[in-house]
C-alpha cells in the first residue's frame, strides 16, 4: 500500500460475536480504502455496522478475520498496547456523549492528550484551540457549567489539539438540538479545513453526509455501492 496517500487500509475485516442465537456476523468481509485529507461519512440504518466498523478502523476493537492499516502501522499486528500507542500519535476521536472528564475543566480536559503524550506547552496549545471554537470565556468551567454545544465543542477543541492525522466522529450531533447540531458541524469541518486532519464521519444524518467528498454505506455489516 501507498503509506504517503492512503491514510486507511482495511483489507477483508470481519466482526463476529457470540450470542444466545449463535454466532452473528456484525461485518463481513469489508474492503476500504481511504487517502490523507478526505472527508468520508460512514452511513447506514442503525444496527448496520457502522459503529462497529469505526471502533474497528480506530484500533478501539479487534476484528474476528482482516487486516487494518492507520497510517502506516499495521493495527491488527499489534497488541492493545501497541494499537494504544498508535491512537495516541495519530488519531482525535469525537463522540455522541461528549466523554469529557467531569473533574477537570474545559481547558484541562482539551490539555489532557497533550499531557498524556508528554508534549510541552501543553496549556498553550489547548488555550489556542479553546478560542479557534469560541470557548475562551469558558475555559476554566467544568463540564457540568456547560451546555451541550459547549461540551462538544470542547470534545471537539480536544480531538483537534494533538494535530492528529485522522480523526473519527461517531455521531457527534446524536445528543445535540438541531440549530446546536448544525453549528457544531460547520465547527467540525472548518477546523478540518484548517487542517490536514482526514475526517470520517458515522452518520444517520444526510445533511452531514452531502458535506463530505464521499460516501460510504453499509447494509447489514457489508459495504453497498
Amino acid at each position: 500500500m501507498s503509506i504517503a496517500q492512503t491514510v486507511l487500509k482495511a483489507e477483508k475485516i470481519t466482526k463476529q460475536v457470540s450470542s444466545p442465537e449463535g454466532t452473528l456476523t456484525i461485518l463481513a468481509a469489508v474492503d476500504l480504502n481511504i487517502d490523507a485529507g478526505e472527508t468520508v461519512a460512514i452511513v447506514g440504518a442503525s444496527g448496520a455496522g457502522k459503529s462497529t466498523l469505526l471502533a474497528l478502523l480506530a484500533g478501539l476493537d479487534e476484528p474476528s478475520n482482516g487486516r487494518i492499516w492507520l497510517n502506516g502501522a499495521e493495527l491488527t499486528a499489534l497488541d492493545e498496547d501497541g494499537r494504544a500507542a498508535v491512537r495516541a500519535q495519530h488519531v482525535g476521536f469525537v463522540f455522541q456523549s461528549f466523554h469529557l472528564v467531569p473533574s477537570l475543566t474545559a481547558i484541562e480536559n482539551v490539555m489532557l492528550p497533550l499531557e498524556l503524550a508528554g508534549k510541552p506547552r501543553a496549556r498553550e496549545a489547548a488555550a489556542e484551540v479553546l478560542a479557534k471554537v469560541g470557548l475562551t470565556p469558558r475555559r476554566e468551567h467544568y463540564p457540568r457549567q456547560l451546555s451541550g454545544g459547549e461540551q462538544q465543542r470542547v470534545a471537539i477543541a480536544r480531538a483537534f489539539v494533538t494535530e492528529p492525522a485522522l480523526l473519527f466522529a461517531d455521531e457527534p450531533t446524536g445528543n445535540l438540538d438541531s440549530v446546536t447540531g448544525e453549528r457544531i458541524i460547520d465547527l467540525l469541518f472548518e477546523l478540518n479545513r484548517g487542517s490536514k486532519t482526514t475526517l470520517v464521519v458515522v452518520t444517520h444524518d444526510s445533511k452531514i453526509a452531502q458535506r463530505c467528498g464521499r460516501t460510504i454505506r453499509i447494509d447489514a455489516g457489508k459495504v453497498v455501492v
